[in-house]
């Protein structure tokens, strides 16, 4: 299949890597800093630096599509699979890194519009076009909606798809109201939508297996697998068991330390950047046994640590180094910016702030 569609994946690689080309050619125009990622509520909330934006998204992009591309066309299930629906894997890529590039370049220089709202537009019509496509799709590994029912028996793959099609028409609508509605109810749509996509033709499919039992028509047999197959699902399983791994340590390990000297104290945070800070230049400091965190807008953020740079009313933007579960903090103007820390709880972020003031005296 690859050999068959090799100008198709020159043509969608060269349109992956086309942002990389735009950047390169206004790179002393580009921002130092560019935002990458949005919340919710349209909100820029994520930063990269300039080589980051403009090399490391579209290639790992590319590197997604490759990966897609390769597992497909080595499902043998796939080899007469519909052109259309293989179409679909090769160019889906392709539309994202032109969109997500846009949108950061767009807003890289100072246009204003709603990045949220044409997300949604973007994924809900993404979704539509899936769903038009999914009754066509033949029973393989790599493509569709891949459970013990309908692996194992092709009426309920066909059944499955059917239904499944007009449920992703339904989602994508969904997407696409999304992105008019209020920021207070919109993930709460966005939400059912997803349950909608994912669970609904799961469930359809287990009651259509209960339905071929009662009637006796269930008939079981097991797609084979051949060598490739295998070795996919075992990468597959290592991979996803990997980033389990690395997101739950990233998430809920983690320390920051304080150590002084004569002239200045260093913080040091796990995964993240160390910050040393002279107390000559440490214009005032209080302690506050609450705080107000506001929203992190670049940095890191982990259900036990939040470190890098925030932003909330009050101090506006901000550095700070904390523990999520700690309320108490110490807060030092320096040099006219704002350092909010703290440790494990409130004790520890008294001693913190005890042993800063015994120093600066």
């Amino acid at each position: 299949m690859i050999k068959q569609n090799k100008w198709k994946l020159l043509v969608s690689s060269a349109m992956i890597l086309l942002p990389i080309v735009f950047g390169l050619i206004f790179w002393n125009k580009l921002p130092g800093e560019m935002t990458t990622h949005w919340g919710l509520d349209g909100t820029a909330d994520g930063w990269s630096n300039r080589p980051v934006a403009v090399f490391a998204l579209p290639l790992l992009i590319l590197v997604v599509h490759w990966l897609c591309v390769f597992c497909t066309a080595k499902d043998p299930k796939n080899q007469g699979q519909n052109k259309k629906v293989f179409g679909i894997v090769i160019w889906i890529t392709p539309v994202i890194s032109l969109f997500a590039s846009g949108v950061m370049y767009a807003v890289a220089f100072g246009k204003e519009f709603q990045p949220y709202l044409i997300t949604n537009l973007l994924m809900g019509i993404v979704f539509i076009v899936i769903g038009n496509y999914l009754p066509k799709c033949k029973q393989n590994y790599t493509i569709g909606i891949k459970v013990k029912w309908t692996l194992e028996n092709e009426e309920n793959w066909n059944a499955t798809h059917r239904f499944g099609g007009k449920v992703w028409v339904i989602g994508g609508l969904l997407l696409i109201v999304c992105g008019f509605l209020p920021a207070f109810i919109a993930p709460w749509v966005m939400g059912a939508a997803m349950i909608v996509l994912v669970v609904v033709p799961i469930v359809y499919s287990y009651q259509y297996h209960k339905k071929q039992v009662r009637e006796g028509t269930a008939v079981i047999t097991p797609l084979p697998k051949n060598k490739t197959n295998k070795i996919i699902v075992i990468v597959s399983f290592v991979v996803s068991a990997v980033i389990l791994i690395f997101c739950g340590v990233m998430m809920f390990t983690g320390d920051i330390d304080v150590s002084y000297e004569e002239d200045a104290f260093t913080i040091e945070a796990s995964y993240w950047s160390d910050l040393t800070v002279e107390y000559d230049a440490i214009e005032s400091m209080e302690y506050r046994d609450h705080d107000n965190t506001g929203a992190r807008t670049f940095g890191l953020g982990s259900a036990r640590l939040l470190a890098g740079a925030f932003h909330n009313e009050e101090f506006g933007n901000y550095t700070r180094y904390s523990y999520t579960r700690c309320d108490a903090c110490v807060v030092l103007t320096i040099d006219g910016n704002i350092l909010v820390m703290n440790g494990p709880d409130a004790e520890s972020t008294r001693a913190i702030y005890e042993k800063i003031k015994l120093y600066m005296e």
